[in-house]
């Protein structure tokens, strides 16, 4: 891995800003983003990378690739809950390890806002059909997850609990609003975007670097839950998702020749959920611990993958 792509990522101000987020908590600081003014934020990323997706997909040529890579997000996504399931499975219940698969199979729309300024920095461009794929991969990792739970568990689901939670994933509000802006940024034409450009485009990384600054008030708050359970959660979010990062990096290599999408491929695979998952396992799965898997995607993959992820999966990608 190319040590100087390392340091700059750590240099980056957006990561500066989540580390700024911890130290606020660890030295009990009263500074905090209202939750209306964070909920505005987290739309208006989701929202502008929407658009933007929309407008690249609107100049692409549909071709079989991006079928391909369509499927591989979508088998990607409902796969890896599976085997780690039975890894998880060696510590945690049923319900706990059945959270937690699905949360690292589905994926974190904020690593991903994230991984489209590091492509920026070099120069790359965010295809518009990846971000198709990944508004695709919440779904089939949470339907992974409740049928892992149901076949494993004494008591099981009834199919009504598993409905709710698979129609709540795919209506869930980050899906709905990245999708629709996908839609509308594709049936846009170029002079329409442009009347919006400074919005969608121009204060982008700003509203970034306050987003993150609020996930890492958050993530300091969630760690003393998460030391709690011993050092195997600890090692599972900082090992199992660079894994998986590693594994689709490579394997992507199969399916497309892009960096770009590669690189975003890696991303998604080693991202973990955080909004969607827990809002559809509280529905469906309420015996899971949320203080397990909700710190364990926020206060330690995310930043594990903004900081060693990104340049090591670059750095394969480019190989």
């Amino acid at each position: 891995m190319n040590m100087q792509l390392l340091l700059e990522n750590l240099t980056n101000p957006a990561l500066l800003f989540f580390v700024l987020g911890i130290l606020a908590v660890t030295f009990r600081s009263d500074l905090q983003i209202p939750p209306n003014s964070s909920k505005f934020i987290s739309l208006y990323l989701l929202f502008s990378i929407g658009f933007k997706g929309g407008q690249e997909l609107a100049h692409e040529t549909f071709s079989l690739e991006i079928v391909w890579s369509i499927l591989f997000g979508l088998s990607a996504s409902f796969l890896i809950p599976v085997y780690a399931y039975f890894v998880l499975r060696n510590r945690f219940s049923v319900y706990d390890s059945g959270a937690i698969a699905a949360s690292y199979g589905s994926i974190s729309a904020v690593t991903f806002v994230t991984a489209t300024t590091y492509l920026e920095a070099h120069q790359l461009t965010l295809h518009g059909h990846m971000v198709a794929v990944m508004a695709l991969m919440e779904a089939p990792a949470i339907i992974s997850g409740l049928l892992l739970i149901n076949f494993f568990s004494d008591n099981g689901y009834q199919q009504f609990s598993k409905r709710k939670a698979v129609c709540h994933s795919l209506t869930n509000g980050s899906v709905f609003l990245i999708i629709g802006s996908l839609i509308i940024g594709l049936l846009a034409s170029e002079e329409q975007a442009q009347g919006i450009k400074p919005f969608t485009t121009d204060i982008f990384k700003g509203f970034l670097a306050i987003f993150l600054l609020d996930m890492g008030i958050e993530s300091g708050r969630n760690l003393k839950s998460l030391f709690s359970f011993g050092s195997f959660p600890i090692l599972f979010s900082v090992f199992i998702p660079l894994l998986n990062g590693c594994v689709f990096a490579y394997l992507s290599g199969f399916i497309t020749p892009d960096v770009s999408n590669r690189f975003i491929f890696a991303i998604l695979t080693a991202s973990a959920s955080y909004i969607a998952v827990p809002a559809a396992m509280k529905v469906s799965v309420p015996q899971a611990n949320p203080g397990l898997y909700l710190p364990m995607a926020l206060a330690i993959t995310f930043p594990i993958n903004i900081t060693i992820g990104m340049p090591l999966y670059y750095a394969i990608v480019n190989q």
